[in-house]
């Protein structure tokens, strides 16, 4: 289904294979570094699949649901989180081990995805989304017989 397109330390990584180019290579890399320099933070995915679906888990915990926004545009998943100004700021803590602020991920589609029909549901921390497999593109495994 997917590329993941990752920030960590300001490099890209592509877990998956690239469709977006090696290393340090093309115009995402370049956008994922800058995102990074901006103060953009890493939030950790889960992945799953079903028969019918695959399911991203985002955990990010504390979000205003007005602020995420999710979006597909030439068969990349975006998901990006930009905060408005809210009372946080004003909040002092001894300790801090998570945030809320802001954060972007993409996720290239592959063509196995029925973008019209994706959904979107934020509910205790998790950002959970729904992409309904193309089963045009979705060829099922097939058990071959070892001779």
């Amino acid at each position: 289904m997917y590329n993941e397109n990752r920030c960590h330390s300001g490099k890209m990584h592509s877990r998956w294979g690239g469709r977006f180019g090696g290393h340090h290579h093309g115009k995402f890399a370049r956008h994922a570094e800058e995102m990074f320099g901006r103060g953009f933070r890493r939030v950790p995915a889960n992945i799953e699949e079903t028969d019918e679906n695959y399911i991203i888990h985002l955990f990010a915990p504390a979000l205003v649901k007005e602020d995420l926004k999710v979006l597909t545009k030439d068969d990349v998943l975006t998901i990006s989180y930009t905060p408005k100004e809210h009372a946080e700021s004003a909040e002092k803590f001894n300790r801090r081990e998570y945030s809320n602020g802001a954060f972007e991920r993409a996720f290239a589609l592959n063509g196995k995805v029925l973008s019209e029909n994706i959904s979107a549901k934020y509910a205790d921390g998790i950002l959970k989304i729904t992409l309904p497999k193309n089963s045009e593109t979705n060829i099922p495994a097939k058990d071959i017989a070892v001779n």
